[in-house]
């Protein structure tokens, strides 16, 4: 309606004279102008008013113009606007520069992935106070704050962040942002304000755009379980296990579930609660059969059933870890071998130290196949040994104190530890031959005494 309005005030205009229509829109100066442009028409003469019109090539109008207006070589010049190709030229220069920093920001980023420092900064803080793009100067800060966290500058790292958030407060890359700072302060030490940025992750999250929901999903779930692991860190078991246990309920697909269902087995045996221990390691080991933690699982589950009393159950988990040295030891090796190792010698050593020397036996009989490094079988043995006197079985651990003593030429000099188990060895050799050859000691005198002073040392 107005464009039509302008138009009907335009025609009744034009129907004016043309001095009157100059008198009713413009000034004098500009009547004035008019008329000088028509006395030079009349002439055949241009008006330049002193000043030579620039010559400029047309392009394509932006409208559908007058033919009169397309066609005319005359160029409508003014100081306040830039001429076409100026503009053209200026944005083609942009263009150029635009090109040249975005380079130099990929360049930096792949001196900051090749882990060089040095170079790579200088070019970002450049690029931070170029006349560039907003987003890119986004990119640049966030590659600083990343490499100051490579750096252990984590000090910088969280000013940086704090500079970007308190910027671009509503950024795609907030709830992110918010995550790294989390995790810097947990590794500061701050652990109360990791949490605090862990639940602005979640907030943050809801009042972003949904075009990118799996992306957010994936922060907020992974915010839920920096949570739970800041706590475990923290040695708050109790809170833990609550936050762990939500987890895994969870049906999210990127959960890592053995890893977490293990960290529920842990803090549960860290606050005592045996039974909790047992149910949970139970139902670990039969849903995940080939995870790398089932060794230690076995361990805890091993240590609350003794816990509980229940020796038997306890023993065949520690015979079941040790017969697993070969089907499952040889994807992690050190992993496996620690936990048989630990698992089976607190257990063997409890039962010695019961009076359950059946049992004890057992386990030291297992722990001896493990490894054949003298500085582990060496003191094995030691307590087999042991555990054979117990079980009025001389002959027997006379064996083992002699084999203990035919690879003495196998420890170094420095291993005062093994030594001092070949002397006993030795001496305890030496006082079994002489108890054999003695018929003349009462076999009720022999029993009553304490077998040696040593037996302080069960512990291999």
């Amino acid at each position: 309606m107005k464009r039509l309005i302008f138009i009907c005030v335009a025609i009744a205009t034009l129907a004016l004279p043309v001095t009157m229509r100059a008198a009713a829109l413009v000034d004098d100066e500009t009547a004035a102008l008019v008329r000088g442009f028509t006395n030079d028409l009349k002439h055949g003469q241009k008006r330049t008013n002193d000043v030579t019109a620039p010559v400029v090539t047309h392009a394509a109008p932006l409208f559908h113009t007058n033919e009169a207006l397309r066609d005319s070589t005359v160029a409508l010049h003014t100081t306040n606007l830039l001429s076409k190709d100026t503009v053209a030229q200026k944005q083609q220069d942009r263009s150029a520069e635009l090109r040249a920093l975005q380079e130099r920001l990929e360049i930096a980023r792949r001196q900051r992935l090749q882990r060089s420092f040095a170079e790579a900064v200088p070019t970002l803080i450049s690029l931070v106070l170029a006349n560039a793009p907003d987003e890119m100067k986004r990119t640049a800060l966030l590659e600083l704050a990343i490499i100051a966290q490579e750096e252990n500058d984590l000090a910088k790292a969280q000013q940086i962040f704090a500079h970007f958030l308190a910027k671009w407060p509503n950024d795609p890359s907030a709830p992110e942002v918010l995550l790294r700072q989390g995790l810097v302060f947990r590794q500061m030490g701050l652990n109360s304000r990791a949490l605090i940025k862990f639940y602005a992750v979640m907030t943050s999250s809801l009042v972003l755009k949904a075009d990118q929901l799996e992306y957010y999903q994936r922060l907020v779930l992974q915010a839920q379980t920096e949570i739970a692991e800041t706590y475990f860190q923290q040695g708050k078991f109790a809170e833990s296990v609550e936050y762990l246990s939500r987890l895994l309920k969870q049906n999210a697909p990127s959960l890592n579930k053995p890893q977490i269902h293990f960290k529920v087995v842990r803090s549960l045996s860290a606050l005592g609660r045996f039974e909790d221990v047992a149910s949970q390691a139970y139902e670990f080991l039969d849903r995940y059969q080939d995870a790398v933690e089932q060794p230690e699982v076995r361990f805890h589950l091993a240590t609350a059933l003794k816990r509980l009393g229940r020796n038997t159950d306890s023993l065949q988990q520690v015979l079941v870890l040790l017969q697993d040295q070969k089907s499952h030891a040889s994807s992690q090796p050190e992993a496996w071998a620690h936990w048989q190792q630990r698992t089976g010698n607190e257990i063997a050593n409890q039962l010695y130290k019961e009076g359950d020397y059946l049992a004890a036996l057992q386990v030291y009989s297992g722990l001896a196949q493990l490894n054949t490094n003298a500085a582990w079988q060496l003191p094995v043995w030691y307590q087999i040994g042991l555990t054979f006197e117990r079980l009025e079985q001389p002959v027997k651990a006379l064996g083992e104190y002699s084999r203990i003593v035919q690879r003495e030429s196998e420890v170094a000099t420095n291993s005062a530890n093994l030594r001092t188990i070949i002397d006993m060895a030795r001496w305890r050799a030496q006082f079994i031959g002489w108890q054999t050859n003695t018929q003349t000691i009462p076999r009720e005198f022999k029993t009553a005494q304490p077998i040696t002073p040593f037996a302080t040392l069960a512990k291999p």
